[in-house]
């Protein structure tokens, strides 16, 4: 089958392009030491329902996931967003509650592109302020949001699957979207 060319580009995802969202949220699991060994708990199939859910039937319509595109036309990262359920933001406030780039497609700008169409789109949704939870000790993540513009807004969180042998100390950085 061949590939037309695609500028790289972000959009709106589509949901037979859930199985490609799972293969890259996948390969961005297996690049994280910590998080690899989670992979042999999550069923491809699963998760890809769930994307295709959350495309399809969202809880509300600024619910969103968008796919960042290269230049061959497949999708190398993705980004789901929504309104923020933090006890403590306002109606105004977003969350960006996924947000991977493949591991083979960073420093291609692929992660630029993608958050400033997060910011667009949430600003276009009316949102004021978008909200991020970051593994407090992931500093490229870090650096790529402070030099964006985001900061640590001083909420912090600890996160862990059920058994309780996997916990991961978030901080969340937060950015004006007006």
């Amino acid at each position: 089958m061949s590939k037309e060319w695609h500028p790289d580009s972000v959009r709106l995802a589509m949901p037979a392009e859930a199985i490609d969202i799972v293969a890259v949220q996948r390969a961005w699991l297996a690049s994280e030491p910590r998080l690899a060994p989670m992979l042999d708990e999550l069923d491809a199939d699963e998760m890809a329902q769930a994307w295709v859910a959350a495309i399809v039937r969202p809880p509300l319509a600024t619910y969103r996931v968008l796919v960042a595109i290269d230049q061959a036309g497949e999708i190398v990262g993705f980004a789901a967003v929504g309104p923020s359920e933090d006890p403590d933001t306002e109606p105004s406030d977003a969350l960006v509650a996924e947000f991977c780039v493949h591991p083979s497609a960073l420093g291609a700008g692929h992660e630029d592109r993608l958050m400033h169409a997060v910011a667009d789109t949430l600003r276009t949704d009316g949102f004021e302020r978008a909200t991020w939870w970051v593994t407090a000790d992931d500093d490229t993540t870090r650096e790529l949001l402070n030099a964006s513009g985001w900061a640590p807004d001083g909420a912090h969180q600890e996160v862990g699957n059920e058994d309780g042998d996997l916990r991961i100390k978030q901080v969340r950085l937060h950015t004006s979207l007006i």
